[in-house]
């Protein structure tokens, strides 16, 4: 029994392999389609599209059951987003940014101080 699981390690190997591959691909495609739809409004019309074709693609290569063409389309999806992502993280600090820069210009308020703060004595129930 040894001898034969030994003989068939290696095509054990390549098919945990190529079951990894999938199983990454139809993660990928399920997360896609729910972060187009939370995200999709922030995205860029050119992006958005890049997405799509991409996700269009893993959709159909996954349905081929083809190990190699799931492969580099689950990459071009990754590589998708990663340039989507960059985007909106940079959306996101330019408003940020711009948020802070409102608040410096109004120091006024409570800079320094703090509201109706009180000590009190508590007990910690376990």
């Amino acid at each position: 029994m040894k001898k034969e699981a030994q003989e068939n390690s290696a095509a054990d190997a390549k098919k945990k392999e190529e079951v990894e591959i999938f199983n990454k691909a139809d993660g990928l495609i399920f997360q896609t389609e729910k972060q187009l739809k939370e995200f999709g409004d922030k995205l860029s019309a050119d992006k958005k599209a890049a997405v799509e074709a991409a996700h269009t693609e893993l959709k159909a290569a996954f349905e081929t059951k083809n190990v190699d063409e799931v492969k580099a389309k689950t990459e071009a999806l990754d590589a998708a987003w990663m340039a989507a992502s960059e985007e909106m993280y940079a959306a996101g600090q330019q408003a940020e940014g711009a948020n802070a820069g409102a608040g410096a210009q109004n120091p006024g308020g409570n800079a320094g101080g703090a509201d109706d703060v009180q000590d009190a004595d508590f007990e910690e129930v376990k």
